[in-house]
């Protein structure tokens, strides 16, 4: 008898529908063929002991079958599910009925149990596009797609073996059914313990923190030891926007294919990611054996976050050069070619030489200007170029660090973020995929960031002076876009991009010299 089955296979952060083909006739053989990896071919004897355990029993005859497409690669274990219900359905033990509804996906242990997979989101919203009427998974994974459950389309989850088996065959009571949670609370922002208000002094650092959070725009900071520039950087997720619904979706997608959503469902707050600096490329951009993405699409409508940025390998670094441009990676090997979104914002710090106390107001360097040179020399000008504000921190003193009045709080700095943000949201309404300033390109930019006389002028002598790359002037136009959008300015004037270019300090010839 010949049965088909109906499972998924992640590209990227896409799924493909992949129906299962079995054929069970006279013989003692076991046939797997449709460009099925190793995991997938090991699951004969995974299928054979969940059968055994479950009560049923793998047929003593020959079994074959078929994964289509077969120009599709068909990777892990998440497959052991939907095979094991093609074999018991083609000799009967399940009914055939209900299979063509259905995409089935899980991974089986020894005794029928079923564990986690990664992708059940892409997986179900790629069945609900393809007509299906439902999706049935492990239950570990209900929660994170039941965001597509609606009147036309329902998500299943399954402990084990057996209940979907009895699912098939007509209890629907054995599974469970998801339900969809309120908009208003899958979409409701988490609580940060972190807050601005712990952070005593730097008030022109803060300042630079709140016009990169306004636009989206790439920070570094660079100051000494003990400066305060890591945790300022852990704070800044506490004043951005909280995540919009679409960008919840395809943020916990991402998390989803990584197999880093946990058991919960959509993802609530923006990614911060904070990689070591032994970090290696694939682990930074993705790839590997299983394409997985890497810490920067992890960091999608989030933030990533590089300390110590000269610390990294320098080839590590010059692979954010296209990601930060495109806001995509394009993955490609000589099997598979995936593309993963990477929108995310870039913060950096670092020290200003390898003592740390160049520019210093009380403690000398002890650094030579060759080994300045070397140390910033890690960070090539082209990344330095996509990086559009470079702040300088400086030691908080003594009447800041005792001062007993709360700095200002993120609950604050966040709602003049949000006013800034909705402005650029009601600029771009007609631009798609645009959002804030720091995504604009050039056609925008001239839409968008024009000038008065004084401010084209001081631009002007900047770019001769500081002798700015074309990618530096566009990056401090956008930079001065937020600026006056803070001021609630239709034109950018001289005070905007003045401010907008005194945040270029790693630019300027006299640094590191």
């Amino acid at each position: 008898m010949l049965v088909k089955v109906y499972g998924s296979a992640v590209q990227g952060i896409d799924a493909c529908v992949i129906t299962i083909e079995v054929q069970v006739e006279r013989g003692i053989k076991f046939f797997l063929v449709g460009l099925p990896d190793s995991a997938v071919r090991e699951s004969h004897e995974r299928i054979v002991a969940a059968l055994q355990l479950s009560g049923f029993k793998f047929p003593s005859r020959q079994v074959i079958i078929n994964m289509a497409p077969a120009d599709v690669r068909k990777e892990g274990a998440a497959y052991d599910l939907p095979l094991a219900v093609g074999i018991l359905s083609a000799c009967g033990e399940i009914s055939s009925d209900l299979l063509g509804y259905y995409t089935i996906m899980g991974e089986l242990s020894l005794d029928g149990s079923l564990m986690p997979l990664r992708g059940a989101l892409s997986m179900a919203i790629k069945a609900k596009e393809s007509g299906f009427k439902g999706i049935i998974i492990p239950s570990h994974n209900i929660s994170e797609a039941s965001v597509v459950a609606d009147s036309t389309f329902s998500v299943y989850g399954a402990d084990n073996l057996l209940a979907v088996a009895e699912f098939l065959n007509g209890n629907l009571d054995s599974l469970h059914k998801a339900t969809t949670a309120s908009e208003g609370e899958e979409f409701q922002d988490e609580s940060n313990n972190l807050d601005f208000s712990d952070v005593y002094g730097q008030d022109s650092v803060k300042r630079a923190i709140e016009v990169a959070a306004s636009g989206g725009h790439n920070l570094i900071m660079v100051g000494p030891p003990g400066s305060g520039k890591s945790m300022m950087a852990m704070r800044i997720n506490s004043i951005l926007p909280p995540l919009s619904q679409l960008e919840s979706l395809e943020t916990t997608r991402i998390h989803s294919v990584a197999g880093k959503t946990g058991s919960g469902g959509l993802m609530r707050t923006r990614p911060f990611r904070a990689p070591h600096h032994s970090i290696s490329p694939v682990a930074l951009v993705g790839g590997g054996s299983a394409a997985l993405p890497g810490e920067i699409s992890l960091a999608h409508n989030g933030i990533l976050f590089l300390d110590e940025l000269p610390e990294f390998s320098k080839y590590t670094l010059e692979m954010l050069r296209q990601p930060l441009e495109d806001r995509r990676i394009r993955i490609s090997r000589a099997k598979y070619t995936v593309e993963y979104p990477s929108g995310f914002m870039l913060v950096a710090s670092m020290n200003p030489c390898p003592c740390g106390y160049y520019n210093h107001p009380t403690r000398p360097c002890t650094c030579t200007p060759g080994a300045i040179s070397r140390y910033l020399s890690h960070i090539s000008g082209p990344l330095l170029d996509r990086i559009d504000l470079q702040v300088q921190i400086l030691p908080v003193g003594f009447c800041d660090l005792s001062n007993a009045k709360p700095s200002e709080s993120s609950a604050t700095i966040r709602e003049r973020v949000m006013r800034v943000r909705q402005i650029q949201l009601e600029r771009f309404a007609n631009d798609c995929g645009i959002f804030c300033n720091a995504q604009m390109d050039s056609s925008l930019l001239r839409k968008y960031a024009q000038t008065d006389a004084a401010a084209r002028l001081l631009l002007e002598k900047a770019m001769d002076h500081l002798q700015l790359s074309a990618r530096a002037y566009s990056r401090i136009l956008k930079v001065a876009r937020t600026i006056a959008d803070m001021s609630g300015d239709k034109i950018i004037r001289e005070n905007h991009i003045a401010e907008a270019i005194s945040y270029r300090m790693l630019d300027r010839s006299s640094w590191g010299v």
